[in-house]
């Protein structure tokens, strides 16, 4: 519904700007719809952020806006982003909405929290350990094994809407900072 994924008419807003981390307009699912300068992802399918992690300690989260089938984490550029849910492959390591951690179609771990809609998850990623917050209590199971390049993923199914934050983060963990672009590092 146009409410549900747009907003109201009121919350149309310009494109971010291109130096502006954000959800990939060219690096998106056939059916999955971004909006909201590159923030909410709805519809079905994933999208991958338009900046690799290259630094250090990078931190991101993610607003759960409406319930039904999500997941978020990283992945490689070439993962499918049709591909519901993400986890089965080699080149994605994802927190599903259903609390278990899967890479490679297997389940590496799991967290009891029951999600609901308003849920702030941060993501903090530093080298191959990525691990996950859940209104800024940090989940028991997180990933170890991270390998290869990698963006920050999200993906939706059955009426989920997730709202995606580089910038602006809410639950700061100590010496991370914002993902950003390989040109601001320099």
């Amino acid at each position: 519904c146009w409410s549900c994924c747009w907003g109201s008419a009121a919350d149309v807003e310009e494109a971010a700007p291109r130096s502006a981390v954000q959800l990939d307009l060219f690096h998106i699912g056939p059916e999955a719809v971004i909006v909201k300068a590159g923030k909410r992802l709805c519809g079905s399918g994933a999208a991958l952020a338009n900046a690799p992690l290259v630094q250090n300690k990078s931190i991101w989260q993610v607003t759960l806006q409406a319930q039904g089938v999500w997941g978020l984490g990283v992945a490689h550029k070439t993962v499918n982003l049709a591909e519901i849910p993400q986890g089965k492959s080699l080149g994605s390591w994802v927190l599903r909405s259903t609390g278990q951690l899967y890479h490679n179609d297997t389940m590496l771990g799991e967290t009891d929290q029951k999600f609901t809609e308003g849920d702030i998850i941060t993501c903090t990623y530093d080298h191959e350990l990525l691990v996950f917050y859940i209104n800024g209590v940090r989940v028991a199971a997180d990933f170890s094994n991270v390998r290869g390049e990698v963006f920050p993923i999200l993906y939706v199914d059955k009426g989920a809407i997730l709202e995606a934050e580089f910038a602006r983060i809410v639950h700061m963990v100590p010496s991370f900072m914002p993902v950003m672009f390989e040109k601001q590092l320099l």
